[in-house]
């Protein structure tokens, strides 16, 4: 159970770092620090290439038997952990909370979200085929199989609501599944393991935790590997691919963006300041969809900064689990550095830079901080991934759609406007897989989730995130 993961802190215990047919396996030892202070919170034993290969063969003897289970059945498993999960909320939750850092009631919106995926594909699971078509010399069927034997790379940010987005589908196709997950955040996604092999065959899903380019590598390299689904930097994301493309192995990527928050001259400047501010800090600020360049037209600009500086110096960093606090940690002091760099480098290059107040807490934080863009600086260049929120005002809006457009990482966005056709003109224009109107949060597991360009291939979520884990077959017949 997921609390009994959280004892280890206190205890020599190394949690193993792998669960195969729904077996542990051990490997060597690593801590984890509690990013609130810095501290031991548990250790958990990385395995190695060879272990990751192993869980692949695994899956693929699996397969057959969760292929062919009807998929009425496969969805009353889905739904048996959906409910496993919603029962968990509180161990889950607090697992989540110490050790990403994520505030306690952003933890247990994680776990609740989670569930979500796994109740919509277990519908989706039984959906008819496409069935077929006919002509005047040929009948044609056209069914969909599963892919096979899928994995799943997933980051630390959203250890369980993305590890979920990437199962609940495959196991809904028919797919088996082994998980490689974040070596920073990976209590949760053992303990979301231990809830799926309670409801699923040994060996339906399986997860190894270590080196992130060693076990990744073996996934992507083994013959009983299908398919690949990877969230995580462009960068590795990109290395992934290619690796891939080595064996024709199918990805699905969902890599960085960079966020643009458009308030139009037609906005409404207080329902686009709520709006930014759940975009922005939601999560700490790193999620791969948060508001990164704050474009705000320059007859709200002056107003709109100032309630803005004011309601971002009034926020509170703290503790994850303590009552007031809006912001938590970053995950490693690392994060917290590179972040703390950008903006002295801001405020050296005549940048505005307005901060909260700090803490007495001894881990990696960040002071949630406003800086007015004005002048070039790398800051603008980057996804921020923090509690630091960059803004500049704009005048033209075809140069703002240029300029996003050019980034060539189109994975979110929002746009502000009280008039919805003009919304819906400038959402059209944007290069961007999914666009919030006037809200701050707009990914909901019924919807298609990925982006354009270097943000990603393929999509999450939606019927679309099912048919990414299947092969199309037509069979044509004589008439």
């Amino acid at each position: 159970m997921p609390t009994e993961l959280l004892t280890s802190a206190s205890t020599d215990t190394v949690v193993a770092g792998a669960r195969i047919g729904g077996e542990p396996v051990d490997g060597t030892p690593h801590d984890i620090p509690d990013p609130a202070t810095g501290e031991r919170l548990a250790s958990i034993g990385w395995v190695t290439g060879d272990v990751a290969r192993r869980a692949a063969a695994v899956a693929a003897g699996a397969f057959r038997e969760w292929s062919d289970t009807p998929p009425r059945r496969r969805a009353a498993a889905l739904r048996a952990i959906a409910a496993d999960l919603r029962a968990n909320t509180e161990s889950l939750a607090a697992t989540i909370s110490a050790e990403s850092g994520k505030r306690l009631a952003e933890a247990v919106g994680e776990v609740g979200f989670s569930a979500q995926y796994f109740e919509w594909f277990a519908d989706a699971a039984t959906m008819p085929g496409d069935g077929g078509f006919v002509t005047a010399q040929r009948r044609f069927t056209t069914t969909r199989r599963p892919v096979g034997v899928v994995a799943a790379v997933s980051p630390w940010n959203f250890p369980l609501s993305i590890p979920a987005r990437k199962v609940a589908p495959a196991l809904a196709a028919g797919c088996t599944v082994v998980q490689k997950a974040s070596e920073l955040t990976p209590l949760t996604s053992i303990a979301f393991t231990e809830i799926c092999e309670r409801h699923l065959p040994p060996g339906a899903v399986n997860i190894v935790v270590g080196a992130g380019e060693e076990l990744t590598g073996a996934l992507v390299d083994s013959p009983d590997i299908a398919a690949v689904t990877f969230t995580g930097s462009t960068p590795v994301g990109i290395l992934v691919a290619q690796r891939a493309m080595g064996s024709m192995t199918r990805v699905t990527m969902e890599l960085g963006g960079r966020g643009p928050f458009i308030v139009t001259a037609e906005a409404d400047p207080a329902a686009a300041l709520e709006a930014l501010l759940i975009a922005k800090f939601r999560n700490n600020g790193a999620s791969c969809i948060a508001a990164n360049n704050v474009f705000v037209h320059e007859s709200h600009y002056a107003d709109f900064v100032a309630e803005l500086r004011t309601r971002i110096t009034a926020l509170v960093a703290g503790h994850p689990a303590a009552k007031g606090t809006d912001v938590g940690p970053m995950l490693r002091a690392a994060h917290a550095e590179r972040l703390e760099d950008l903006v002295s480098r801001a405020a050296a290059d005549g940048c505005p830079v307005d901060r909260s107040k700090l803490g007495t807490g001894t881990g990696y934080f960040v002071a949630p901080t406003l800086v007015e863009a004005v002048a070039d600086t790398p800051l603008w260049h980057q996804e921020i991934f923090g509690p630091v929120c960059a803004v500049r005002p704009y005048i033209s809006e075809d140069a703002v759609v240029t300029e996003v457009n050019g980034w060539n990482t189109g994975l979110g966005g929002y746009v502000m406007s009280a008039d919805p056709e003009r919304a819906a003109q400038l959402a059209d224009r944007l290069d961007i897989g999914i666009v919030g109107v006037n809200n701050g949060a707009p990914n909901t597991p019924e919807v298609p989730f990925g982006g354009f360009g270097l943000a990603g291939l393929g999509r999450e979520g939606g019927l679309s995130g099912l048919l990414e884990f299947t092969e199309e077959k037509t069979v044509s017949f004589a008439r």
